[in-house]
């Protein structure tokens, strides 16, 4: 019967016909509802349930929008800046930053205990240079975060090549393998913990009494506890850490540029996306995406483990753009940015909160979906899969490599990989003006796609990783490393903006407090961010030479 009415509309044609049976008619006009409907549906923001609860899946789901085809709509000014060539990375010392070997006591040593997952441990290493420096002591290879649920008990030199760390820095600071025994005694350190962002006087007035009484201090839960604000010398210090001498070590960079190498074959160029849709990540957050009395559930269970979080509002949360975008919302911005779905992406994230169901709707609008699991063989992992940081090592090195690099908002490799890749001439990096895109994201049924594409391609002007795109007073330091970028142009920024540099300094040290920020979670991370298992004394003061050094628990509370 069906048929048949099919066959009859199609010989006549809808239009020529003046009488319709009633039954017909209302066929027809159901057909078209559902057809209204349907379209309607795909094209629904991500809140599922109106925030009403209910025990559905746990991110609601949808079929990307039909009209979403066909290969990349720009040029190549999607890949690359027209301007970053005129850019470059100038990190060597001014003349008047002394050799270490005539500023280094030989009585002073310092030790540092990072924290976190591997890029946090990798600022706290970077950082650890420059507090040697200021206090003109002896670093020895620092040691890292073993007991953290990351469970992963690489030492320095399993992640980083030694020899190239210490050969790099001679000049800078001196550095040692372990302490050495001193009129035959081992030398115990004393440990204590600083605020974040401490500035040079600060290490001069809390950290060197202690150093200069007990010789030895180890600096626990060290990560961003040097301030932004610093004199060039030591910000161009910082930057010779980062980009020539923290290397990883030859088996990590074999696997990382074979997954690289693997990649190029299969399309020249690639899109590296950090993802961050762990579990953790959206727990941390306190962001809310549509799921129900499952999602708020399991995210509430996790989120116990930070005691000292606020409650949140999920909902001013994401108008603030405080919240990452879903896989989809990522998938459609690139889209949108003219990235057709013929790019190669390659992804990498931990486990992503809602799994394959999640990711659905991202592979869907790029079919060419990678990942490491799937460009190497699990002979090939097999090495790396039991330590989470060598792991996130070979995601660093690809998305480093990458010809375009999104981050998913700001986290720890997010901002490393956006000052690296500032660094070595402004390749693409871009990142979602998630506050602008919130709004739009919401109200994506009420346009077409024209206009859908072309208020983000608006809304995402100035972060799309151009040269100078940075504003004052936005950042922080390991982000945009200003102070150690040069033009070869004379008369653009020369070899930096200081009074730009300056103002941007002052504005993320006003913001240093001690508040959690799920931006400074590595993804993977399970680590509780509270009062950590250290045995140093926090509540104790020292007095050394008629100094207090005190230890307060409002400094501790990261």
């Amino acid at each position: 019967m069906g048929s048949r009415r099919r066959r009859h509309h199609h010989h006549h044609g809808p239009w020529l016909v003046p009488a319709v049976a009633p039954a017909a008619a209302a066929f027809a006009a159901a057909g078209l509802l559902l057809v209204v409907v349907a379209f309607h549906c795909f094209l629904s923001p991500p809140l599922g349930d109106g925030g009403k609860g209910g025990g559905g899946a746990r991110v609601v789901r949808r079929l990307n929008p039909p009209f979403l085809s066909g290969g990349s709509k720009r040029g190549e000014e999607l890949w690359e800046s027209k301007a970053a060539g005129n850019f470059f990375g100038c990190s060597n010392a001014t003349k008047q930053f002394a050799d270490a070997r005539s500023v280094t006591k030989s009585d002073r040593y310092l030790m540092i205990a990072t924290s976190g997952g591997l890029n946090q441990q990798r600022t706290g290493i970077i950082d650890a240079v420059v507090a040697a420096r200021i206090l003109n002591a002896t670093l020895v290879i620092p040691k890292l975060d073993e007991e953290s649920f990351w469970n992963d008990a690489s030492d320095f030199a399993e992640i980083f090549d030694v020899d190239s760390f210490i050969y790099s820095l001679s000049n800078d600071v001196k550095v040692i393998r372990q302490l050495p025994d001193m009129n035959g005694k081992k030398l115990s350190p004393y440990k204590m913990r600083i605020p974040r962002k401490c500035t040079p006087k600060c290490y001069e007035n809390r950290v060197l009494p202690a150093l200069l009484k007990k010789h030895v201090v180890q600096l626990t839960k060290f990560d961003y506890r040097v301030s932004n604000r610093l004199e060039t010398d030591l910000q161009k210090l910082r930057c010779r850490v980062n980009y020539h001498a923290l290397q990883f070590t030859d088996p990590i960079l074999r696997r990382g540029e074979l997954l690289v190498q693997r990649m190029k074959e299969k399309s020249g160029r690639f899109i590296a996306l950090h993802l961050r849709f762990e579990p953790d990540m959206l727990a941390f957050s306190g962001c809310y995406y549509g799921g129900g009395d499952i999602e708020r559930r399991e995210l509430s269970e996790i989120r116990k483990r930070w005691k000292t979080l606020h409650a949140s509002n999920p909902d001013r949360e994401r108008r603030h753009g405080k919240c990452p975008l879903t896989p989809e919302e990522v998938g459609l911005m690139l889209r949108a940015l003219g990235f057709g779905k013929d790019v190669h992406l390659y992804v990498a994230s931990g486990d992503v909160y809602g799994g394959e169901e999640t990711l659905a709707p991202l592979k869907a609008l790029f079919p060419n979906f990678h990942s490491k699991e799937t460009l190497a063989s699990k002979e090939e992992l097999a090495p790396f899969l039991p330590y989470s940081s060598r792991m996130a090592a070979l995601d660093f090195i690809v998305c480093d490599r990458s010809d375009v690099f999104v981050t998913n908002n700001n986290g720890n490799m997010a901002r490393m990989l956006a000052g690296r890749r500032r660094y070595f001439g402004h390749r693409r990096t871009i990142r979602p003006n998630a506050k602008k895109l919130y709004s739009l994201f919401l109200n994506r049924t009420s346009m077409s796609w024209h206009t859908f594409a072309s208020k983000v391609l608006t809304f995402q002007k100035g972060f799309m990783g151009d040269p100078n795109e940075i504003k004052p007073g936005r950042g922080e330091f390991h982000e945009h490393p200003m102070d150690c970028i040069c033009a070869k142009a004379k008369g653009k920024i020369g070899q930096s903006r200081p009074h730009q540099i300056k103002r941007a300094g002052e504005a993320a040290e006003n913001h240093s407090s001690d508040d959690l920020d799920w931006r400074d979670l590595d993804y993977g991370e399970h680590t509780p961010l509270g009062r950590d298992s250290s045995n140093e004394s926090e509540s104790d003061d020292i007095r050394v030479g008629g100094s207090d050094i005190p230890e307060l628990e409002d400094m501790m509370s990261d």
